[in-house]
């Protein structure tokens, strides 16, 4: 939207214009060559734009409508007019992505299983693109994932969390991209599946292995890992793979189990290639941000909270 209008006449459109002297009240007054009418001009888009800051600062800093009220001067109806007239724009998605190469994925989840998705630069830690209120699932990643690669990405690596619908779609999409297992999560998942106290001693040893995940620094922690795991392999693997034992406990052993050593060959390319982030951290940090901007904004009406989203994808993008 461009920051000023061509001044035309009210009547007959026509863009031939002179001064014409000052109204009693000292604003400028135009005459139209063509029908001959008198009238003043005011700029609207520009007012607009001048009224933006405050909707901006409802955005990005979480300010109430009784704070923007107190700095700004207006009436709390008239900014609920300003919010809702921007909130009614569709903000400009940047649209070439051709020289980003490290890449972070990652999703979060506020009602029905849905939420915002998003890529982000990993070396500069901007949104790249974002969708508001998608399913992890495989229909809306495809979707996600066929419009970044429309519009010329082509990345080097992904860090994500492990889904597999994601990583097959990346590796279909881009068959040399390099997916980094963000191992926050390998972590935080085999601990939880290993129980804070466990009885079992494979569990036990178990637990101490993935205690060690984020401390992996240089090739010798890496190789120090493995040997830890393959020892631990070797002595339970086999064992845990084809027992009829069941329950929740045994069960959860065998999640980790079988998530670790999918996860271990995708595990240490930011061991090889600094750029690549070894976690989404930067993701989970920009989310714990939106949540709690929206959590002020909670009464918004459900017609404006995804523009909301989007609106703060485009003006928070770090």
């Amino acid at each position: 939207m461009s920051l000023c209008e061509k001044k035309h006449c009210p009547s007959c459109k026509a863009s031939d214009v002179q001064r014409h002297g000052k109204s009693h009240h000292g604003k400028r007054r135009w005459l139209c060559l063509i029908c001959g009418r008198t009238f003043s001009w005011t700029n609207r888009l520009n007012k607009r734009f001048r009224q933006k800051i405050w909707f901006r600062k409802w955005i990005v800093e979480g300010y109430s409508l009784r704070q923007l009220s107190d700095q700004s001067g207006h009436s709390i109806s008239t900014l609920q007019r300003i919010n809702s007239y921007w909130l009614s724009q569709i903000p400009k998605q940047r649209g070439n992505w051709s020289k980003d190469r490290y890449l972070i994925f990652d999703g979060t989840m506020f009602e029905n299983r849905r939420g915002p998705f998003v890529v982000m630069n990993a070396l500069t830690h901007c949104i790249l693109y974002a969708e508001a209120h998608i399913c992890e699932g495989p229909s809306d990643l495809k979707k996600f994932c066929d419009y970044l690669w429309n519009y010329g990405l082509s990345p080097q690596s992904a860090t994500l969390d492990g889904n597999p619908h994601l990583i097959r779609i990346l590796r279909t999409l881009w068959p040399q991209i390099l997916i980094q297992r963000c191992l926050v999560h390998i972590q935080r998942q085999g601990l939880m599946w290993c129980r804070q106290y466990p009885k079992r001693i494979d569990a036990k040893h178990l637990r101490k292995i993935f205690l060690g995940v984020s401390s992996i620094r240089h090739s010798s922690d890496k190789s120090c890992f493995l040997t830890q795991v393959y020892r631990w392999e070797d002595k339970y693997g086999q064992r845990i793979a084809t027992s009829a034992e069941t329950g929740w406990v045994f069960s959860d052993l065998k999640r980790a189990r079988s998530m670790l050593l999918t996860a271990l060959p995708d595990m240490f390319y930011y061991l090889q290639d600094h750029n690549i982030p070894h976690s989404t951290n930067a993701l989970e940090g920009y989310f714990s941000r939106l949540k709690q901007k929206y959590r002020q904004h909670r009464g918004l009406a459900k017609h404006h909270r995804l523009a909301y989203f989007n609106w703060f994808f485009h003006l928070c993008q770090r």
